[in-house]
């Protein structure tokens, strides 16, 4: 399974006993829309909603840290989820959240998992159908994990990483977020970036549709900054979820696999001994 399908691939496949298809929308604290709510109000076809806030460590005040590999098998069985399923997840603003579940999966051994290219909103302006309100609940699964720990790093490894040098880490978010120039969205956050890190928005490599650019045009993206493949990438953002577009990203141009800093700059930024590079004056 490819890590990426179209509207039209996915309409010719909804309805096989094997596929779950799940809405993974996580809007930002300062987006006033709740996931679950718009979910109910539109989703597609027999599509379960992924609270990406549940699929998580619950022991922990940062947001949606990977949970522990008992607790993730335990949520994808009641979510109907096995190890033949086929997976797909899509998101309510395009492509923003659904590569969070993408790699979740990948996280643990599940490699037949694809992100809807352009999501719902794709879907919805050619015209396909919706439901609303809740799916009826599936029935439950059997899913064995298989975590696959090179895919993650936390915050020592991040910490170790500035001493060593040894992986380039690329941040997603937006460039006066990562600048030090914006104010984080959520409240307590130092502002600026983590030393040395580079900067590539997860915008720019999505389309005006929020479908993703050809393979050439991410490898340009990457390059542009300066991801050469000399050195292995970390890839960070607010929270840990668009973090995993540039991974995904990444897999799409071809590229070498990026791991995923879980705590990103929620961890980063509120820590007090954390150094953090910024431009603001």
């Amino acid at each position: 399974m490819t890590p990426l399908i179209s509207t039209d691939a996915l309409a010719a496949e909804l309805g096989k006993p094997d596929l779950v298809v799940f809405d993974a929308t996580k809007y930002l604290p300062n987006e006033p829309k709740d996931g679950r709510t718009e979910y109910r109000a539109a989703h597609i076809p027999a599509a379960r909603f992924f609270d990406i806030d549940l699929v998580a460590d619950p022991d922990t005040d940062l947001p949606h840290m990977v949970p522990s590999p008992g607790r993730f098998a335990k949520l994808m069985a009641e979510l109907g989820v096995s190890n033949a399923s086929r997976v797909v997840f899509y998101d309510q603003k395009g492509l923003a959240s659904a590569a969070r579940g993408w790699w979740l999966m990948g996280l643990f051994g599940h490699d037949a998992v694809a992100v809807l290219d352009g999501g719902l909103p794709k879907w919805r302006a050619e015209g396909r159908a919706v439901a609303s309100g809740d799916e009826p609940a599936p029935a439950p699964a059997a899913f064995r994990p298989h975590f696959r720990p090179t895919r993650l790093r936390g915050i020592g490894d991040m910490l170790e990483n500035l001493r060593s040098g040894a992986e380039q880490v690329l941040d997603a978010r937006a460039a006066g977020r990562f600048a030090g120039t914006t104010p984080e969205p959520r409240p307590g956050m130092k502002s600026g970036r983590i030393p040395g890190s580079a900067n590539l928005p997860y915008t720019d490599l999505l389309n005006q549709d929020g479908t993703f650019r050809p393979p050439a045009e991410l490898r340009a993206r990457f390059a542009a900054a300066g991801i050469s493949g000399a050195r292995p990438v970390v890839t960070s953002c607010g929270s840990g979820v668009s973090a995993c577009i540039l991974t995904l990203g990444m897999q799409l141009a071809g590229l070498a696999p990026a791991a995923v800093y879980d705590g990103s700059w929620s961890e980063w930024g509120a820590h007090p001994a954390t150094p953090v590079e910024s431009d603001a004056a």
